[in-house]
């Protein structure tokens, strides 16, 4: 059972930094949507899309390690800081 989880959260992971990478044009981009280089949200979008890659391989190895409890948070933290992320307001 745990190992299903862990697949779900991998798919659900790998969806996310797609979106990420899908949307990266718009903190990276030329246009007016761009941020042209500002540090803190491009930290935060690469520690995002790091966590959604390293996230699921973490799981299933401490899953094989026996602490699958940890394994299922560590596979699952990703999504759940991106819905954190989306309650907070936008500063505008």
């Amino acid at each position: 059972m745990a190992k299903l989880i862990l697949v779900l959260a991998t798919v659900v992971d790998l969806a996310l930094a797609a979106l990420l990478i899908g949307v990266s044009g718009f903190f990276f981009g030329g246009g007016p949507e761009g941020m042209h280089g500002a540090f803190w949200p491009a930290a935060g979008w690469t520690a995002m899309l790091i966590a959604c890659l390293v996230g699921p391989a973490a799981g299933f190895v401490l899953n094989g390690r026996g602490k699958t409890g940890t394994g299922l948070l560590v596979a699952w933290l990703p999504p759940f800081g991106a819905l954190v992320a989306l309650m907070i307001p936008a500063p505008y």
